[in-house]
């Protein structure tokens, strides 16, 4: 993995951590925290892991995509 790519997954991995911590704080059901959570990581994915600073258009195109490909 180079360099970058590496550096982004810590930050993802440190902040989705984060994101988990907030969900269970708040006191959501364990299924609506799952939920939560894959949507992170499904931008995640799509994204290469830089997901905190995502404009307009890429999400989008995101959303664009995910309509296209399970409806």
């Amino acid at each position: 993995m180079e360099p970058h790519a590496a550096a982004a997954a810590a930050t993802f991995d440190r902040n989705y951590q984060q994101h988990l911590k907030h969900l269970t704080l708040k006191g959501l059901q364990p299924k609506t925290i799952e939920a939560y959570s894959r949507a992170i990581r499904r931008l995640g994915e799509y994204f290469g892991e830089r997901i905190d600073a995502l404009t307009e258009a890429q999400l989008v195109e995101y959303f664009t995509d995910l309509i296209e490909t399970h409806s």
